[in-house]
C-alpha cells in the first residue's frame, strides 16, 4: 500500500502561517544584527579616523551653551566639542565665557558619549629629565595629567611624577580638586631636583596669565557707548561691580536711576542681569564705566513742558540743607524751596522747621530752568499772602498788641500775625529819654501795646510806636489846665522875636514879641476920666519940677525886656492837646 500524495492546494493554512513567521523572524534579526555590527565598526572606524585627523589639532570654537559643568563648542564637525567648565572658571568660580565667544582649544578624539573631547592645553608634554630641565630654566608651561589626589595637593604626571600643591591648583576647594583628576592640565615647573626625582608644579600661575591675556582681549574689544548684558557681582555703597562677561565693570550710584538712590542695595540684588551702557573704557588702567539711568529718558529733557511759572505740584521732600529743603517732584527731577520762600513771616531760621524728609508737599512753580537743571518752587504761596490783608486790619493810627520775637540795636520785633511782624524803632519805645538798645526796656518774650504808624504792603513794612501810647508831660500838664491861667515859666531861649518859655520838666511853650506888643495896643482901653487925666498931668509936672524924676515915675508902667533865664508869669493863652502845643503872654 503506498502513502497517499496531498495535493499542494490542500495543505495545512496554519502551518503555512508558522513557517512564514518563522522565517520572517529569522530574517529580521539576522539583517538587525548585521546592521548593529555594521555600525558599530563604522562609529569605531569613525572614532579612530576622528583620532587620527583631529587628534591634537588647535582650532577657534564658538560656544554654542554651557550646561551642568561643561561647555559645548562649535568645531566645525558634525558633533559638537565639549570641555570641563572648571578649566573656565575665574578665581570667584564664575564661567568666564557665554554664547557666542571664541576660544581657542585642543581636540582630543572623542568621549564615551561620542563627542569631541576638547582642552585648552596647547603645550607638549617633556619626555624626559632634559625636557623638564629645560621647561624648568626658561619657565616654559607644559602639560600634564592630574592623577590623583595626595595629601596637600595632587599628584601631576608630567612625564616624571611631580606634586601640585593645593594652593597652586587654581581650585577653591578640595572636592573642586577632585574635580581634576584624570583631566589635562597646563602647569609649569616651580622646583626640579633630579637627583631626589623631586618635582613640583604651579597651575594656579599659568590660569592667571590666560586670564589676564584673555582679560586684555576683552578690553580691546569694548567700545564706550555700547550696551551690553551684565551680572551684578557686589555690591558697595558707592556703587555696585557688574560682570560683563570676565571683565567687572564699576556701576557707580549715580548712574544706576535718575531718581536718588541711597545705596546700591536698595534697588539693585547680587546675581541680578541686567543691560548697562559703557560710559567709559580705559584699557591701560583696566578699567569700565557703566551707566544705567543712561538707558531710560532724562526727566529733565520733558522739565520745560511738564512745570510752569504759576502751577501748584507735589512731592516729596528729598533732603533740607541750611538754604533750604528740595522736593523730589519725579525720580531725578528735584525742586528747590528756598528759605525765604518757606514762609511769610520772618521767623524761620531753618528749614527743618517748616518740613521734613519724606513729607509730602504742595509747592508752586516760581521758576524752570533746565540748562542749569533749577526749578524753584514756593512753599508760602500755597499758604495764601498775610499782607493781603495787613492793610485793612492795621490801618495807621490802630493799636496793636503781641509778643517781642527778637531785639536789634536799631528795634524790637513785635510778632501781629501768625506771618507778620512788625518793628519798634528804638526812638519810638520811651518818651522823654534816648535809651542805647531796646534791650534797656524790653525783653524778648515781652507783651506789648504799640500803635500802627506806618503800613506799606509793597515794602512788607509795619512800623509800630509805643511811646506814642503813653501819657507825656505835655499830654498831663495840658489836662491840668486852661486857657486864662496865670503860669509861672523860664525863659529858656530868645531868638529874635521867638520866646521860648520851660514851664516845667517836658512842657514847653513860646510867645512872639511882636504879637505880645500887638496885643497890648488892641487891648488898652482909653481913659476919659477927667479926674483921672489931671492926676496924670499933676504927677509929670511934679516930677520935672524935681529935676527929671519923670522916668522913675513911669516905671511901674512899663514892661521888662524878655531875656534868656528869666522868670516870669504867663497867662495861657492857646492849648492844643492833640499837636501837644501850648501858647502863652506874659502876665507881668
Amino acid at each position: 500500500m503506498s502513502t497517499p500524495i496531498t495535493p499542494l492546494h490542500e495543505e495545512d493554512p496554519r502551518e503555512q502561517e508558522e513557517l512564514e513567521a518563522s522565517a520572517t523572524e529569522s530574517s529580521f534579526g539576522d539583517i538587525l544584527n548585521e546592521f548593529e555590527q555594521s555600525h558599530a565598526q563604522e562609529l569605531q572606524a569613525s572614532k579612530s579616523q576622528d583620532h587620527k585627523t583631529h587628534d591634537g589639532k588647535t582650532i577657534a570654537a564658538t560656544v554654542v551653551t554651557v550646561s551642568d559643568g561643561r561647555v559645548f563648542f562649535d568645531v566645525g564637525q558634525k558633533t559638537e566639542g565639549v570641555l570641563d567648565a572648571t578649566l573656565l572658571r575665574d578665581e570667584q568660580g564664575i564661567i568666564e565665557v557665554k554664547a557666542g565667544d571664541t576660544v581657542r582649544v585642543q581636540m582630543n578624539g572623542r568621549d564615551e558619549e561620542g563627542y569631541i573631547k576638547l582642552s585648552v592645553i596647547q603645550v607638549e608634554r617633556p619626555k624626559d629629565w632634559s625636557g623638564l630641565q629645560k621647561a624648568f630654566d626658561e619657565k616654559l608651561t607644559i602639560s600634564g595629567v592630574v592623577t590623583g589626589v595626595v595629601k596637600g595637593g595632587l599628584s601631576v604626571d608630567v612625564g616624571m611624577r611631580a606634586f601640585m600643591p593645593a594652593s597652586r591648583s587654581g581650585a577653591r576647594d578640595v572636592p573642586e580638586m577632585g574635580t581634576l583628576v584624570g583631566q589635562e592640565i597646563a602647569c609649569r615647573v616651580i622646583k626640579l631636583d633630579t637627583e631626589k626625582e623631586d618635582i613640583v608644579v604651579d597651575r594656579r600661575a599659568v590660569l592667571e596669565e590666560e586670564r589676564a591675556k584673555a582679560r586684555e582681549g576683552r578690553f580691546t574689544a569694548l567700545e564706550a557707548g555700547a550696551v551690553v548684558e551684565g551680572t551684578v557681582r557686589s555690591l558697595l555703597d558707592y556703587g555696585a561691580f557688574v560682570d560683563i562677561g570676565g571683565i567687572d565693570g564699576m556701576l557707580h550710584v549715580a548712574d544706576i536711576s535718575w531718581g536718588r538712590v541711597n545705596k546700591p542695595a536698595d534697588v539693585l540684588t547680587v546675581g541680578q542681569k541686567l543691560n548697562v551702557l559703557l560710559l567709559k573704557v580705559d584699557v591701560a588702567k583696566k578699567r569700565v564705566s557703566l551707566g544705567l539711568k543712561q538707558l531710560q529718558p532724562d526727566p529733565w529733557s520733558t522739565a520745560e513742558e511738564k512745570y510752569s511759572v504759576g502751577q501748584r505740584v507735589s512731592g516729596t521732600v528729598a533732603r533740607t540743607t541750611d538754604f533750604g529743603a528740595f522736593v523730589e517732584l519725579e525720580p531725578g527731577l528735584d525742586g528747590l524751596i528756598h528759605l525765604s520762600e518757606m514762609s511769610w513771616s520772618k521767623k524761620v531760621r531753618k528749614p527743618s522747621d517748616m518740613v521734613k524728609p519724606g513729607e509730602l508737599v504742595e509747592v508752586v512753580v516760581l521758576g524752570v530752568s533746565v540748562a542749569d537743571k533749577r526749578i524753584s518752587l514756593g512753599l508760602k504761596q500755597t499758604m495764601g499772602d498775610p499782607w493781603d490783608e495787613v492793610a485793612q486790619q492795621y490801618p495807621v493810627g490802630s493799636v496793636v498788641e503781641g509778643p517781642i520775637t527778637q531785639l536789634k540795636q536799631f528795634g524790637a520785633f513785635v510778632q501781629v500775625t501768625p506771618d507778620v511782624e512788625g518793628m519798634i524803632h528804638v526812638g519810638d519805645i520811651v518818651h522823654e529819654k534816648r535809651i542805647n538798645h531796646p534791650k534797656d526796656e524790653l525783653q524778648v518774650g515781652q507783651v506789648v501795646k504799640a500803635q500802627v504808624l506806618e503800613c506799606d504792603r509793597e515794602k512788607r513794612r509795619l512800623r509800630l510806636g509805643m511811646k506814642q501810647l503813653l501819657p507825656t508831660a505835655m499830654d498831663e500838664y495840658i489836662e491840668a489846665h486852661k486857657e486864662g491861667d496865670v503860669v509861672t515859666g523860664r525863659i529858656s531861649d530868645v531868638k529874635g522875636n521867638r520866646v521860648n518859655i520851660d514851664l516845667g520838666d517836658g512842657v514847653h511853650a513860646h510867645f512872639s514879641i511882636a504879637e505880645q506888643e500887638t496885643k497890648k495896643e488892641v487891648n488898652a482901653t482909653p481913659v476919659a476920666d477927667i479926674a483921672s487925666i489931671s492926676n496924670l498931668l499933676a504927677a509929670r509936672w511934679k516930677g520935672m519940677g524935681s529935676g527929671g524924676g519923670g522916668a522913675a515915675s513911669d516905671a511901674p508902667a512899663r514892661r521888662e525886656v524878655p531875656r534868656t533865664g528869666q522868670v516870669r508869669t504867663f497867662k495861657i493863652t492857646k492849648l492844643d492837646a492833640e499837636k501837644k502845643r501850648l501858647e502863652v503872654e506874659l502876665a507881668g
